[in-house]
């Protein structure tokens, strides 16, 4: 890809910029999936952060004609995006989740799960509303944002977010701090619930790794620049969701609920475990494979989980 002194000097305005990086990455294939679904989001998104505007500014009210420094500092970004594939969450370091700004880099997956959707429904149906949450623990925090999402639904809740990745955790804290939450919302590094013992929970919510092998190999380029700790989880995906089945239950109170997301992953759970009645959450903005259990099933079919 090759941006001359000639365009940059022609391309003048910040909507002549959106609409040549539209042409651009449409003619380059750049995959969107980490934070935007189209070229014209995600031209925008560089255009606007390459400027030092905010994301909900309209593009015709910035003024033209745009500072020479202005249109070099857009041409870098469109040239990175798609000579090194690298997510526009990674250029700009500034992702959002359930209406709120968060901090990433490649130390952590961009934010992007449905698991948002039923944090700003306070999880309801399936905790009732008139029920007070205390403490809600998510698992494989990454960035932090289920976890200060949480923490933002449930104006009084502690919520443990837990990772294995001190590279991760340091993201987390980070965001912690961005959302002045450092009173009710703790990074622990633990392997799963390695170092969470003695702890109970309402609400335990997981995005893990589960992307399987197969999956892996298919996935775009821009995905090579997330962890792939955060992504792989073996042959089938499940290898950290059947460990977080077998001991969720040890961690949750009686009218406890575990959700976690397994992508793609689904079937293979089903296939594993067929008499389980996961229930599969249907999302109104899309997304698919997250199930919930509560305590009560998750004792019931403990040996089953255990066994496998």
């Amino acid at each position: 890809m090759q941006i001359t002194g000639e365009m940059i000097e022609t391309l003048d305005s910040a909507e002549a910029w959106v609409h040549w990086g539209i042409d651009c990455f449409e003619q380059y294939g750049v995959y969107f999936g980490h934070g935007t679904d189209n070229a014209l989001d995600e031209a925008a998104w560089l255009v606007l952060a390459a400027l030092e505007m905010p994301l909900d500014m309209s593009l015709a009210d910035v003024a033209q004609p745009l500072a020479p420094a202005q249109r070099r500092a857009i041409a870098n970004l469109f040239q990175q995006r798609v000579e090194m594939r690298k997510p526009a969450a990674y250029l700009t370091n500034e992702a959002w989740f359930c209406g709120l700004r968060f901090y990433v880099d490649e130390r952590v997956l961009v934010p992007r799960s449905p698991l948002g959707e039923l944090i700003v429904n306070g999880f309801a149906p399936w905790w009732p509303e008139q029920n007070p949450v205390s403490r809600v623990l998510d698992i494989g925090t990454g960035s932090g944002c289920i976890a200060i999402a949480c923490a933002h639904t449930f104006p009084d809740v502690v919520v443990d977010a837990a990772d294995i990745s001190l590279e991760a955790l340091a993201v987390t804290q980070q965001n912690i701090e961005l959302h002045q939450l450092e009173a009710r919302v703790n990074a622990v590094e633990s392997d799963l619930f390695s170092a969470l013992d003695g702890r109970c929970y309402d609400i335990i919510v997981s995005n893990p790794p589960y992307v399987d092998a197969e999956d892996i190999a298919a996935m775009p380029a821009e995905f090579r620049h997330e962890p792939q700790l955060g992504l792989v989880a073996g042959i089938d995906g499940l290898d950290f969701a059947v460990r977080i089945l077998r001991d969720a239950p040890r961690y949750l109170t009686a009218e406890g609920i575990l959700i976690v997301e397994v992508g793609n992953s689904d079937a293979a759970l089903a296939q594993r475990f067929p008499t389980v009645p996961f229930m599969w959450l249907v999302f109104e903005n899309g997304g698919h494979g997250v199930f919930l259990l509560t305590a009560q099933e998750l004792a019931q079919y403990h040996e089953l989980f255990s066994a496998a």
